[in-house]
């Protein structure tokens, strides 16, 4: 396996584009940091603005596939994501990237660096945070790929491995709860002393150890919520989260994230300057426009959400200011990317000093709905469905949010009391929350629950007999590289070849 064990982090820094001038100043020349200066405090800073990045502002393809955005009409047909053909050279940067700490296993090497480095200077605030990022790395790479390097991924300094081993995804989901309950141990220890640097390193919560409990609670039930068809007994691990009495995040709790987004180049909150316009104001992307699905999906139920989630057409055709396109679907003549619906609203991202967010509230309250309907947790299965219906209408900033969401919630497609499947209710209702927030976990509830259960294929017309895929295919580097280990993996079909989660 190739791994970039990219120290050099300053310059890493530049390219993420995410960093206020602060973090430049470390060593009197930036690009040449000595070892002594790579403190966790620096480390942590990066590790959490990369992983932001990555989970803001790279997941397209899932976006697309879950019927959320659409190529715009100004392209072309764009394959294999519109013919779900996927191949090892399909979305590599997810793995690990050309430019430095952009992949998950750069980012995650740097985390696994924080962690040793806050070890050696018995920095356990530090080690608490990179159990954290760790849990919510190898998430993505098991939701991705199932078996991955975990284990060895990360001995090529310590024990000179530089072909490491595969581990089972369920093997690494299991450890990653254990890397949780160690978090939360961390953080409930009312010894523990929270470093004076945490205050400007923790560009999360900034020192502020209840709030981290309550993320590693929710970050628990995330990964055991994705488990649930596999999996359906986490009494163990429940009992562990009441026991810590911080509960999880709650309305309006999101976990923020801001290192100095301003609208100097570089720095540029990096949902803004992916998806909407960069420091000089110019549209930077025409290709991700809204899907018609999806717009449909709220103006045919009067969900003024759309307003909110998309940006309107720049350039409309005869005053329709929200269009968008389908998923394949071939171009009309006359019609073009400014006509159609931008991704990124300004409820979503509206300047480029924007924060952007490492958990959001509304994902929290959707994943504790569906446990409290499960009977994992106490509760009233209506009243918490309810409650996360509403922090979407508050998360976006929609005008009158509380009045709308209430009217909203007694229209069919979102009446408790007349849906006959409360779990298909809840996740139809989170992927309609989702959009720009999270394009990855209605993903993975579409895999693992098959809802929504009208999520359009693609209208490509060389899609043939294939299907959303299941997975990704490992990437090219890997059969280069760690050729042996990733062929022992045997013939991987994306079409067939399940995570070991998806039980259906």
């Amino acid at each position: 396996m190739r791994k970039i064990f990219n120290l050099v982090l300053a310059a890493s820094l530049l390219v993420t584009g995410s960093c206020s001038d602060s973090f430049f100043d470390i060593n009197t020349n930036p690009n040449r940091p000595t070892d002594e200066h790579i403190t966790p405090d620096f480390l942590m800073s990066s590790v959490v603005a990369n992983t932001v990045k990555r989970t803001t502002s790279t997941y397209d393809f899932a976006a697309h596939w879950m019927g959320y955005w659409a190529r715009g009409s100004s392209f072309g047909p764009t394959l294999p994501l519109e013919n779900y053909d996927i191949t090892s050279s399909y979305e590599t940067g997810h793995w690990s990237g050309v430019t430095p700490n952009a992949g998950w296993y750069d980012i995650l090497s740097d985390n696994e660096e924080m962690q040793r480095k806050a070890r050696a200077q018995n920095l356990d605030f530090y080690v608490g945070v990179a159990k954290v990022i760790k849990s919510i790395g190898f998430m993505y790479l098991v939701d991705m790929y199932n078996n991955v390097p975990y284990t060895e991924a990360f001995k090529l300094v310590s024990d000179g491995i530089v072909a490491p081993k595969y581990d089972k995804g369920e093997a690494i989901y299991q450890d990653l709860l254990l890397q949780l309950d160690s978090a939360r141990m961390i953080f409930a220890n009312s010894s523990l002393e929270v470093p004076e640097s945490a205050s400007t390193a923790d560009i999360v919560f900034h020192g502020d150890v209840q709030m981290w409990r309550k993320l590693v609670n929710t970050q628990t039930l995330r990964l055991l919520i994705h488990q649930s068809q596999k999996v359906t007994d986490p009494s163990a691990h429940i009992s562990k989260i009441v026991a810590d009495g911080a509960g999880f995040l709650g309305a309006g709790e999101t976990a923020w994230v801001n290192p100095g987004y301003s609208n100097d180049q570089y720095k540029v909150n990096p949902m803004y300057v992916t998806y909407v316009r960069d420091h000089n104001g110019n549209l930077i992307d025409g290709f991700n426009r809204a899907n018609n699905h999806l717009l449909d999906k709220y103006r045919d139920n009067s969900d003024i959400r759309y307003q909110y989630v998309f940006l309107p057409a720049t350039s409309p055709i005869d005053g329709v200011l929200w269009d968008g396109n389908y998923l394949g679907q071939g171009n009309e003549v006359g019609k073009g990317s400014t006509s159609e619906s931008i991704v990124i609203g300004t409820g979503l991202v509206s300047s480029p000093s924007d924060p952007a967010w490492l958990f959001t509230s509304v994902e929290s309250l959707f994943l504790q709905a569906e446990a409290v309907q499960r009977g994992w947790i106490s509760g009233n299965p209506q009243t918490a469905y309810e409650r996360a219906v509403r922090e979407s209408f508050m998360f976006l900033g929609v005008e009158n949010g509380e009045t709308e969401a209430a009217t909203y919630l007694r229209r069919p497609i979102a009446s408790w009391s007349a849906a006959a499947n409360k779990l298909e209710l809840i996740i139809n209702q989170k992927y309609l929350a989702l959009p720009g927030i999270n394009n990855f976990e209605p993903w993975v509830d579409y895999r693992r629950l098959g809802y929504p259960t009208d999520v359009p294929l693609s209208r490509n017309t060389s899609i043939g007999s294939r299907r959303i895929p299941l997975r990704m295919q490992y990437p090219a580097n890997e059969f280069s590289f760690n050729a042996t280990n990733v062929e022992a993996e045997g013939d991987i079909n994306p079409q067939t070849a399940r995570i070991w989660w998806d039980v259906d």
